[in-house]
């Protein structure tokens, strides 16, 4: 049986994982695909590195153009990351009628519907499973387990770092800044956490999650985007009490053909069950038109989760191949993109106030409410011996974004309110 041979870019963390799993899994693979699969030869920096893993140095290259243009290489797995440097090879790859398998979210989120179109119009496949949630198969569950239905909401905790970080503050009562301190130390975090705790890694995976759950292309300033820096112990504490978690989250949710896609701390009800997801866990929660709701939980990042999505996309390019039918299953995006408006965009909200602690301030503070029409579900008036002011909690019914932002503007030219602590989407 003639061996698929493979090319592979990059041999970090993921890369090392999916040279293990080849290696340590042939068998199983050939009962899979009918024939052996074989790493051909390998990019990497330092041709000279001693590394922990077994590898002939004679498949290793630290010239990418090498491999891309091999004509014995058939499949181009790309674990290397980066954008501006990795998109010509991945393009010259489909020319010349190679497949693709990437884990590269950022390449994915911003050129995606022109490297799919390319790969379409070469007949190539391009997988890239493991750009999103690490090793939950959630990619090809949106374009297979779901192409029968219609989805109307895909909401998710997709980047570990801030779900460790959150986590940690919500069991231990810590500050953000010790526990981001903490999670670099562990080498959750990365030295600039910049990326994960400002949403922005969580952005693009939403980005691609939307083109694939909406079959629209979804841009990465499409996303509205709100970090966790600026969350509180304080925020967590009263979010407890009143019996949710903070979650960064994200959310896309579509609605009369038109969508929107947001990142950001979200309070969950204790009673949802991607409030239960904790450490560096990941979870994507899809509502579907008829199949209702679903949820899919797993590792998020690490080598061998990650290096499994990696191969399961091999496996798959190498059965298209073997089948004659590579290429034809690539989802490029059909419908019209129809973005909701800030009037469309509603949702409970969350707003802690500190006010001056005297009557007829509650008064002032729903007047403001109801001028805007929006509709109020809980008003409490919390103690607070750390604060001489008061501190008041809201919860809103749901509001549309405009309100919302129209009654937080009010709130600044109204003289009884000291602050506005803290405003927080409520789902659950």
């Amino acid at each position: 049986m003639k061996p698929v041979k493979v090319g592979l870019l990059g041999l970090g963390t993921v890369g090392t994982g999916v040279v293990r799993i080849v290696q340590g899994h042939q068998e199983d693979l050939r009962s899979q695909v009918g024939s052996p699969i074989q790493i051909e030869k390998i990019l990497v920096k330092d041709a000279n590195k001693v590394r922990n893993i077994p590898i002939d140095p004679g498949k290793l290259t630290e010239d990418a153009w090498e491999i891309i243009r091999d004509p014995e290489i058939d499949v181009i797995v790309e674990v290397m990351g980066g954008v501006d440097s990795t998109k010509p090879y991945i393009l010259e790859a489909l020319e010349r009628g190679k497949h693709v398998v990437t884990a590269n979210k950022d390449l994915m989120a911003l050129h995606g519907p022109e490297i799919l179109a390319k790969a379409q119009q070469h007949q190539c496949d391009v997988m890239y499973e493991a750009s999103v949630a690490g090793g939950i198969p959630i990619i090809r569950t949106l374009i297979e387990g779901f192409s029968s239905d219609r989805i109307l909401k895909i909401m998710g905790i997709v980047n570990g770092t801030t779900n460790y970080i959150l986590t940690k503050m919500s069991q231990e009562g810590a500050s953000y800044e010790d526990v981001l301190k903490e999670a670099q130390q562990l080498g959750y975090a990365e030295a600039d956490p910049t990326s994960d705790v400002e949403g922005l890694d969580a952005a693009r995976k939403m980005a691609i999650l939307a083109t694939l759950g909406f079959r629209t292309e979804v841009a990465l300033e499409d996303v509205d985007v709100r970090g966790i820096s600026g969350v509180s112990k304080e925020d967590i504490m009263y979010a407890k009490r009143l019996g949710y978690e903070v979650k960064l989250l994200g959310i896309a949710e579509r609605q009369d053909e038109h969508i929107s896609i947001s990142v950001q701390p979200t309070m969950v009800k204790f009673s949802h069950p991607i409030a239960s997801v904790n450490g560096v866990f990941n979870a994507v929660y899809v509502h579907g038109e008829a199949v209702g709701e679903t949820m899919f939980y797993g590792a998020g990042a690490g080598e061998l989760p990650t290096a499994t999505s990696v191969v399961a996309d091999l496996v798959a390019v190498v059965k298209n191949l073997k089948l004659g039918v590579n290429g034809q299953k690539t989802m490029v995006p059909y419908n019209e993109k129809k973005l909701k408006s800030d009037e469309q965009i509603a949702c409970k909200n969350f707003i802690l106030l500190h006010v001056e602690d005297k009557a007829g301030v509650l008064a002032q503070i729903t007047q403001v409410f109801a001028e805007y029409e929006v509709s109020l579900a809980s008003v409490l008036q919390q103690p607070n011996a750390d604060n001489p002011d008061a501190e008041i909690i809201i919860i809103t019914h749901d509001a549309s974004k405009a309100s919302m932002d129209k009654v937080l503007k009010h709130f600044e030219r109204l003289g009884v309110i000291r602050k506005v602590k803290s405003v927080y989407r409520v789902e659950g």
